[in-house]
């Protein structure tokens, strides 16, 4: 019986109602599936529109798959019909992409009929997603940061802050020195790898003793514009 099902698939050339409405069906239900995957593995923000695409996009992809069916002249029209149609969008994150696919994935094996595989493999997937968010797999333990700090001429920039990068396991690099004030003054840019269990406003606050107060920032996600 488990075998049947898994098998079972729209062999037949004509598309039927009862077939499209089970298609149609199916494909939101999966489509929504993982669209709450995705919301409850990304606690830090999502768009409405994209969580919304994730549900549309498996019902758009099998209705396609549906309507193309074995014709090959069909199959073709629809490729005209479709390579008029320009997405332009900037990159997305990886995990977005791979969503994407996710989607398109299960819209293609419910459009083919296959909706034991398109279950089972929906449902897998979605479970491992919780995982291995749950578990932090792939997060790092530190955090690079870039960290600029302006110093009084008197004070050696090669060893400024040294002790203090020692005394707080950070590692660091300097990256750049530029002079600002008539030459009174250094700006020093750092690349510095801060341990998550570290305290940055400790750190800011001994960098800040070391400097004589004067001004310090630390970007969360450096660049190389940044420099």
């Amino acid at each position: 019986m488990l075998d049947s099902i898994f098998s079972a698939a729209l062999t037949s050339s004509e598309l039927t109602f009862t077939d499209a409405i089970m298609t149609i069906f199916i494909s939101i239900v999966l489509g929504g599936l993982i669209s709450f995957t995705y919301m409850k593995t990304n606690p830090g923000g999502y768009s409405q529109s994209f969580t919304l695409t994730m549900v549309l996009l498996p019902v758009i992809v099998a209705i396609i798959i549906l309507l193309i069916g074995s014709n090959v002249a069909r199959a073709f029209s629809l490729a005209g019909a479709f390579s008029i149609i320009r997405f332009r969008s900037a990159p997305g994150d990886p995990k977005d992409i791979t969503f994407v696919l996710f989607t398109m994935a299960s819209g293609l094996a419910c459009g083919v009929g296959s909706f034991g595989y398109a279950v089972l493999f929906t449902l897998i997937l979605c479970v491992l997603m919780f995982i291995l968010n749950r578990t932090g797999f792939g997060a790092r333990k530190s955090q690079q940061k870039t960290l600029k700090v302006t110093i009084p001429e008197n004070l050696g920039y090669e060893e400024a802050f040294a002790e203090v990068f020692d005394r707080f396991n950070v590692r660091y690099e300097l990256k750049k020195i530029r002079t600002t004030e008539l030459g009174s003054l250094y700006e020093l840019v750092y690349e510095v790898t801060i341990d998550e269990h570290t305290s940055q406003k400790e750190l800011l606050d001994a960098v800040r003793t070391r400097n004589g107060n004067l001004d310090l920032s630390l970007t969360m996600c450096p660049t190389t514009t940044d420099y």
